[in-house]
């Protein structure tokens, strides 16, 4: 659902607000290439929620006169925006730092004694409590976002894993990818911190901030191809395997053809689909439905007008349609129950009637009983 998207979105936004203050406060003194493209990272993840937060808000917006299904799909457009801000940024901002620190490795001695308030701390423990609190923030937000993706994987009848290739919402995706590379960045950040400090050689910083930079660069290019998928009207193949079961399965139906569908957000697709009923589905009862619209209508006329031929012709003509459209309604009616009720993401369905179907090794005999030809 939207709201455990929109929690984790929240819960994502809070953390890595924090986060960003505490690592540009250690990396700018410390000149941690690693840091600061953590700092970096963020930044990136804060204002790229944000965004999805946006899209989250905007996508809950009803139909209107514009948007005839909705604002659903405004959530992958700024998804998107936020891919696009992830890489340019997060990844080409990164790379760019970190060759910067490479160029003038040795030219820029790394702080080891930082100064605050008049009382010293060693850089590289100010350095580690910092990223330890990073893991232990990012670790609980990415622990929010993993159960609500374990939760919808659930209600999908999926692993998580197949969950993962086949995501339903970005924007849940887009939080857990990132948290997930927020957790392993700190990691890498933490190493190449230590090691860049016990071998006195800032090669290690440089290398683990290019690896989180790289790492944000495929994050980015994932959730931008996913986005870009659903915002070109994908079609939603589980719902249209639904209504192949159903069609399939129901006496009534003949054969069906010209079936789509389009994935408007994971809580909504249009679905549209031809069917040919059975001739004897529409002319089950279709005598008594006849009389009965037949009665009703000569009900409404005056006594003086009943006898008139060309009235009577008249209703028992629109009496006969009438009951034919009543008939085709109800076993549209039907489908539609069926399919909402197996795939409540389809909210809109149109189901066009190309005829009945007949039995072309059947004829009617005189008597109008229906024999098979010899």
């Amino acid at each position: 659902m939207a709201s455990g998207s929109q929690r984790a979105v929240i819960t994502a936004i809070a953390g890595n607000g924090i986060l960003t203050v505490l690592k540009f406060a250690v990396a700018v003194p410390t000149h941690s290439a690693a840091m600061m493209n953590e700092a970096v990272h963020s930044l990136m993840d804060t204002l790229n929620q944000i965004f999805l937060l946006i899209g989250l808000i905007q996508g809950k917006r009803a139909a209107d006169n514009q948007y005839a299904f909705g604002h659903g799909q405004k959530k992958y457009l700024w998804n998107l925006w936020s891919a696009i801000g992830l890489f340019s940024i997060g990844c080409g901002l990164g790379l760019a730092h970190a060759w910067h620190v490479f160029d003038r490795v040795g030219e820029s001695p790394t702080e080891t004694i930082i100064n605050i308030g008049g009382v010293s701390f060693d850089a590289m423990w100010l350095g580690g409590l910092v990223l330890m609190l990073a893991l232990l923030i990012e670790g609980y937000v990415l622990g929010v976002a993993w159960r609500e993706f374990k939760r919808r994987a659930v209600d999908e009848n999926l692993s998580p894993w197949q969950k993962l290739f086949r995501p339903s919402d970005p924007t849940l995706l887009a939080v857990l990818l990132e948290d997930a590379v927020a957790v392993t960045g700190v990691v890498f950040a933490a190493t190449g911190i230590l090691m860049s400090r016990i071998s006195g050689n800032m090669i290690w910083d440089v290398s683990f901030s290019i690896v989180i930079a790289l790492m944000l660069g495929v994050t980015a290019v994932i959730l931008g191809a996913v986005n870009m998928r659903l915002l070109l009207a994908v079609r939603d193949p589980y719902a249209e395997a639904v209504f192949e079961m159903i069609a399939k399965a129901h006496r009534e139906i003949e054969r069906y053809h010209d079936l789509r569908s389009i994935v408007l957000d994971e809580n909504h697709t249009v679905l549209v689909a031809e069917v040919e009923f059975r001739e004897e589905a529409i002319l089950s009862g279709l005598r008594n439905r006849i009389d009965q619209n037949e009665s009703d209508m000569l009900a409404s006329v005056s006594e003086n007008r009943k006898a008139d031929p060309k009235l009577r012709e008249y209703i028992m003509d629109r009496a006969a349609v009438h009951a034919t459209l009543e008939r085709s309604e109800e076993l549209i009616d039907e489908l539609e129950s069926q399919l909402k009720n197996l795939c409540p993401r389809v909210s809109h369905v149109t189901i066009e009637i190309q005829g009945s179907a007949r039995d072309v090794d059947k004829e009617i005999d005189d008597d109008f009983t229906i024999k098979g030809k010899k």
